[in-house]
């Protein structure tokens, strides 16, 4: 089968480099050699999480992550686990509302096993699938759901802020758990069309970094992937575009057994792969990134009427991106003088902007988060996918440093004033029920 077109670009991180080529099923690979140490990562992302999803089926993507460890036709069971990690390497996969991943970190000379599990479960995930092992995974994620959402303080709090931020009906109102209602739902038949419009070669990008032979490497994904046929029954995702400004507050007050009071926050910001995403991201990095930000200053520091304020950016491409801002009241703190008191801060920083120093410490912050992706196999395996897949072409993950490096003072300051106001977040706060505030109360005098 023909390869396809290749490419290659030097890349501004190091030197790093990337070839792309395209097996004749529609399988996008890229290739980056590293042979610092003797290690490969595949990364395997399939174009499809829960933006994908219609009413009353959500979940399904996540389900799915779990299903792929379940067997498939040559192999039984737990068996992708025991055999990568028998051969001393890691694995896992995740589900976000835009994507589907799975990955490995193999020793190099390990490394055509970890392509041939992933074409054997890509090619024939469906010769095992059957009632027993969907029922399983459904108790799994079901389980998993109340573990890490349910019954955790806070744990609904990205469930609840996302559903406000997107209006119902838009593809990133529900998160990619899923509900339990349609977990429930969900048969073994749409799970089997499920997999068969969106786990096709030609809708995947399959990326190996590492310490590889580039020849003898295509060599095994034309011989495991290559006779996987495509598929072309995929909808595009429905249009998850929105005005730039929600245009007035939302809020939702939750009354919950949780530890202390809390101020969380979901801003409407620049879709990512824009200038305006980097923008945003320096501009939450200066004031919610860490100890020397300005939020963690004011509240923590000075004001001392929070004990952790953070404000970060979710990257998301098919819908705005979100600035999360999570900040937990001291003790006997009222929430309205915190949220007074951040407004006082996004409002002079969006009349001031950034100063130099600010500015310097977040370009260095941003520049070493993305060298440290970059440096290991497994997060620039991880990248080169997310930038195929979302954006269309992988080498931008190698030049994304100098991106964040080339935005100016200005730009930070106009997507602060733009999107930072109070008439463009949607406002979740957390207020302890009576049980606990008295709780607290007691062992706040204990204390002293």
């Amino acid at each position: 089968m023909p390869m396809g077109h290749t490419a290659t670009e030097e890349a501004g991180s190091g030197g790093l480099t990337a070839t792309e080529h395209r097996l004749a099923n529609g399988l996008r690979v890229v290739l980056s050699e590293d042979h610092l140490t003797p290690v490969a990562a595949v990364c395997l992302w399939y174009d499809v999480g829960s933006r994908h999803e219609v009413k009353g089926r959500t979940g399904l993507a996540h389900l799915f992550e779990h299903l792929m460890f379940q067997g498939s036709a040559q192999v039984k069971g737990n068996g992708h686990f025991e055999l990568v990690q028998g051969a001393g390497g890691s694995l896992n996969g995740t589900t976000s509302f835009e994507r589907t991943n799975y990955f490995e970190t193999m020793p190099a000379h390990e490394l055509e096993l970890a392509l041939w599990l992933e074409a054997d479960r890509m090619g024939s995930l469906l010769v095992a699938l059957d009632e027993e092992s969907l029922e399983n995974q459904r108790d799994v994620v079901k389980n998993e759901r109340r573990q890490r959402y349910d019954n955790v303080p806070y744990g609904t709090a990205f469930e609840k802020l996302t559903a406000m931020a997107y209006p119902e009906g838009h593809p990133y109102h529900h998160t990619p758990i899923g509900s339990m209602a349609d977990l429930d739902a969900a048969s073994l038949e749409d799970a089997r069309a499920f997999f068969r419009t969106y786990y096709a070669p030609n809708n995947a990008v399959l990326s190996i970094v590492g310490d590889i032979d580039p020849e003898q490497t295509l060599a095994w994904v034309e011989k495991y992937f290559g006779s996987i046929p495509s598929h072309n029954g995929k909808q595009p995702p429905r249009d998850g575009s929105l005005p730039e400004i929600i245009g007035s507050q939302l809020r939702t007050v939750v009354e919950e057994d949780v530890p202390s009071r809390a101020l969380m926050a979901a801003y409407r910001l620049p879709h990512d792969g824009t200038r305006e995403a980097d923008a945003a991201d320096l501009a939450l990095t200066i004031l919610g990134g860490g100890e020397s930000s300005r939020l963690y200053n004011r509240l923590v520091r000075r004001d001392r009427s929070a004990v952790g304020a953070g404000f970060g950016l979710l990257r998301l491409a098919g819908a705005p991106s979100l600035g999360w801002l999570d900040v937990k009241a001291s003790g006997g703190v009222e929430i309205p003088a915190i949220e007074a008191a951040v407004d006082e801060e996004l409002a002079r920083f969006a009349e001031e902007g950034p100063t130099p120093e600010e500015m310097e410490r977040a370009q260095a912050q941003l520049e070493r988060e993305w060298l440290d992706r970059l440096a290991t196999v497994s997060g620039r395996a991880d990248e080169l996918c997310r930038f195929a897949v979302l954006f269309g072409d992988p080498q931008l993950a190698l030049t994304a440093v100098q991106r964040v490096l080339e935005i100016s003072p200005l730009e930070v300051q106009a997507v602060a004033k733009a999107r930072l106001r109070p008439d463009n977040r949607a406002v979740l706060v957390y207020e302890p029920t009576a049980q606990t505030d008295a709780a607290g109360t007691e062992e706040e005098e204990a204390a002293k």
